[in-house]
């Protein structure tokens, strides 16, 4: 998780000098920082600087609920497109998911801590652990069939290949993070820790192929 965490600070300090402040590099950077901040949270999972672990919790919970949003705003910044509903809305739906995690005290609890990853659990008598699944699932998959689709309707081949890249870097890890829970279906429970875990791919395709891709 530490390693996991500088790796994508020190990513993300990277495209912010290399590729300036250009609208593209800042999306990147968001998601890179959204991914350190979730990793960094679960390093400090027992507590730590002050914070308990109550807190950390859902300072994890509020980083990863932004990334679906940027991944779609990221495909319409890279094909130069702009949309007026579609990402306005999954920001809407985003932020009142960070709402609900900030403001409700036990929107996530029973954290547990294992080798590899952790186990948050949300209390489902407000808002099903389904709902949130809904949002999460359905805009990363929104955003790779945006990706996937601006490819066709792009003439820069650079443009292209971004696209196609940043739609590999989100099945990196949604791949891997469905495989794990079909064979051993007690690791739902974690599916934050693990799917973050493996985006750690996304990360590296971003800083490797999406990044440079868009800016020439």
């Amino acid at each position: 998780m530490l390693a996991t965490f500088m790796f994508e600070v020190v990513s993300a300090l990277y495209i912010l000098i290399r590729y300036r402040q250009t609208k593209t590099a800042l999306l990147i950077v968001a998601i890179l920082l959204c991914l350190a901040t979730f990793q960094g949270a679960e390093y400090l999972l027992c507590g730590g600087f002050g914070m308990t672990g109550g807190m950390w919790s859902k300072t994890a919970y509020l980083a990863i609920t932004l990334l679906p949003p940027l991944g779609l705003h990221l495909a319409h910044a890279i094909a130069g497109r702009r949309s007026r509903v579609l990402v306005p809305l999954a920001y809407a739906t985003a932020l009142g998911f960070m709402t609900y995690f900030a403001l409700y005290v036990d929107a996530v609890s029973g954290r547990t801590c294992y080798a590899n990853y952790v186990v948050f659990e949300s209390p489902t008598n407000l808002l099903p652990p389904l709902a949130y699944g809904i949002y999460y699932y359905g805009w990363l998959i929104v955003g790779i069939i945006a990706s996937l689709g601006f490819v066709h309707s792009n003439t820069s081949k650079h443009r292209r290949a971004a696209l196609v890249s940043l739609a590999v870097g989100y099945l990196a890890f949604l791949i891997p993070t469905t495989t794990v829970n079909i064979i051993d279906p007690s690791t739902i429970a974690g599916i934050p820790s693990i799917m973050c875990g493996f985006a750690v791919i996304l990360a590296a395709i971003l800083v490797a192929k999406v990044a440079p891709d868009s800016a020439r």
